[in-house]
């Protein structure tokens, strides 16, 4: 069982290895480049709470910065060939090579590539079942 919760702009992605999508589309404001906050007084009509009865493999929390990278708005589905080479490359790491792949992720979303297409923050949160050797 997951429970996952979310206010705001960003995106949650999960899979458990059968399925896979977006457990929350994100919030937007009542204007452009607004959206909802904690801090605001209403902030518990806008919190977004889904209990999953089911096995978490993988999931990704980002902020809106990389919203147009990691969505495809059209289908509203994650933006897989975004996602799925992190997530390989985390999966068959070994613990010892975590560290490197922190160093490497903050270099590729500081990179001139993703910074043509984003001014905004970038937060990317990634995490895998390690299965056990």
């Amino acid at each position: 069982m997951a429970v996952f919760f979310q206010i705001g702009d960003g995106a949650i992605v999960a899979s458990n290895g059968f399925t896979q999508g977006i457990v929350f589309w994100p919030q937007s404001g009542q204007y452009a480049n607004m959206t909802n906050f904690i801090t605001e007084e209403d902030a518990l009509k806008n919190l977004n709470v889904s209990f999953v009865n089911s096995r978490i493999d993988e999931v990704a929390l980002f902020s809106d910065g990389l919203q147009r990278l990691a969505l495809s708005f059209e289908q509203r589905t994650p933006h897989w060939p975004f996602f799925n080479p992190m997530f390989s490359r985390l999966r068959n790491s070994k613990q010892d090579e975590i560290e490197s792949l922190d160093e490497q992720l903050s270099r590729f979303l500081n990179s001139p590539q993703i910074n043509e297409r984003t001014d905004d923050d970038k937060s990317l949160v990634l995490a895998t079942r390690l299965l056990p050797i």
